[in-house]
C-alpha cells in the first residue's frame, strides 16, 4: 500500500483507496461505510461470491467480511486491514497471519448485553430447576420439587467470571445487580470497576484457583485460545464446589465435554448451561443431551435491536485510527492464536 508522503518529523497518514465489502448490511447501513470510506472505492459482493473476492483481493487495501479471514486474504498482496463483522476470531487468528503485518479487527462487544443475559437465563434456570417446573406445569404437579422452598436464589452467591472483556464485564455487572459478590479472572490486568470485588490475571501470575473454589456459577466469557483451550477438564471440576454450576458462552473447547459429561453424571458439580459445543451441531448421540442437570441453547442469542448498529460504528471508529495509525478497536495478537487438536 502507498502511503502520503510524510513531511520530516512526522508520520503520514495511511491511504484507502479499494476496500471489499462482503457485509449483508441494508443500503442505508452500507451508506455510512462508503461514506466512511470515501474516497475509497468499495467494491461489494456478496460472502460466497468466489471470484469478485478473488478479482478484488489483488488490489484492495482493506476488507470488510461477513465471516473470517482465509488463505486468500492472508496472501492478498495490498491488503493491510481486514475487518471480520463477528466475536470471537478464533478461526482468523492463524499463526502465518501473524507472520504479516496485516491488521485483523472484530465486532466483539455488539451483543455483549444480550450475551450477559443470556449467561444468566441459564443460572436462573438451572438455580430455579426450570425444566422440573416446566415437566410439573405439563402435569399439572403442584409443589413437585421436594424441599423447594428450602432453595437460596443467586442474591449472596459468588459469581466467577472467567474472561473479562465485553461480555465479561456486562456479566459482572448483572452479577452485582442479583445481589452476588463477583471474582473475575482473565488474561490482563485492568483496574477493575466497584461491581467486581476481586481480580485476577493470568499475566500478573495470578491463577484461577479462587474462582474454582469459591464460585456457585461459574461464567466463560473467554476466548478460545492456546491457553483456554481445555480450560476446564477434569482436574478443575473437581475442585468446584458440588453445588456449583458452569455456564460456556466463550467456545466449545473451553470446556472438556467428556470431563464435564462425568462430572454431571457423577454430581461432581450441579449442573451446566451451554450455547457452545466442540462440535456444533451439537450431535444427536452426545452424552449431553440427556443430561437431566444440562440447559442447551444451540449458539444462538437474541439480538440486540442495533447489533448491526454497533458492528458498523466499530468499523467507522476503525477506519479513522487505521488512517491516522491510531491502535485499532478489537485488534487481534499473537495471543488470540489457536492450534486445532485432532
Amino acid at each position: 500500500m502507498t502511503d502520503q508522503v510524510a513531511t520530516p518529523g512526522q508520520i503520514s497518514d495511511r491511504v484507502i483507496k479499494k476496500v471489499l465489502a462482503t457485509v449483508a448490511f441494508s443500503e442505508p447501513q452500507m451508506e455510512q461505510l462508503r461514506r466512511a470510506f470515501a474516497p475509497a472505492e468499495i467494491i461489494e459482493c456478496s460472502a460466497d461470491d468466489g471470484a469478485t473476492i478473488e478479482s478484488a483481493l489483488r488490489e484492495v487495501d482493506v476488507a470488510v467480511l461477513a465471516g473470517d479471514l482465509d488463505e486468500r486474504h492472508i496472501a492478498a498482496p495490498n491488503l493491510q486491514w481486514i475487518h471480520c463483522d463477528h466475536s470471537g476470531l478464533t478461526k482468523s487468528a492463524k499463526p502465518e497471519l501473524f507472520k504479516t503485518n496485516k491488521i485483523v479487527t472484530g465486532s466483539a462487544g455488539r451483543s455483549a448485553a444480550a450475551l450477559a443475559q443470556h449467561g444468566f437465563y441459564f443460572a436462573l434456570a438451572l438455580t430455579f430447576e426450570a425444566r422440573q417446573l416446566f415437566r410439573d406445569q405439563d402435569s399439572h404437579v403442584w409443589r413437585g420439587i421436594p424441599g423447594y422452598t428450602e432453595k437460596l436464589g443467586l442474591v449472596g452467591k459468588t459469581l466467577g467470571v472467567v474472561g473479562y472483556g465485553n461480555t465479561g464485564k456486562e456479566m459482572a455487572a448483572l452479577g452485582k445487580a442479583f445481589g452476588m459478590k463477583v471474582i473475575v479472572y482473565t488474561r490482563s490486568f485492568v483496574e477493575a470497576p466497584s461491581n467486581v470485588d476481586q481480580f485476577f490475571a493470568s499475566e500478573r501470575g495470578d491463577t484461577i484457583d479462587v474462582v474454582i473454589e469459591k464460585s456457585d456459577v461459574i461464567m466463560l466469557a473467554t476466548q478460545l485460545t492456546d491457553a483456554t483451550y481445555h480450560m476446564f477438564s477434569r482436574e478443575q471440576f473437581a475442585r468446584m464446589k458440588k453445588t456449583a454450576f458452569i455456564v460456556n458462552l466463550a467456545r466449545g473447547p473451553v470446556i472438556d465435554e467428556d470431563a464435564l459429561v462425568e462430572a454431571l453424571s457423577t454430581g461432581e458439580i450441579a449442573g451446566a448451561g451451554l450455547d457452545v459445543f466442540a462440535k456444533e451441531p451439537l450431535p444427536a448421540d452426545s452424552a449431553l443431551w440427556d443430561q437431566p442437570n444440562v440447559i442447551i441453547t444451540p449458539h444462538a442469542t437474541p439480538a440486540l435491536p442495533d447489533r448491526t448498529q454497533r458492528s458498523i460504528n466499530m468499523i467507522i471508529a476503525n477506519v479513522e485510527n487505521y488512517r491516522k495509525r491510531r491502535p485499532m478497536l478489537n485488534a487481534i495478537t499473537e495471543k488470540d492464536v489457536f492450534t486445532p487438536r485432532r
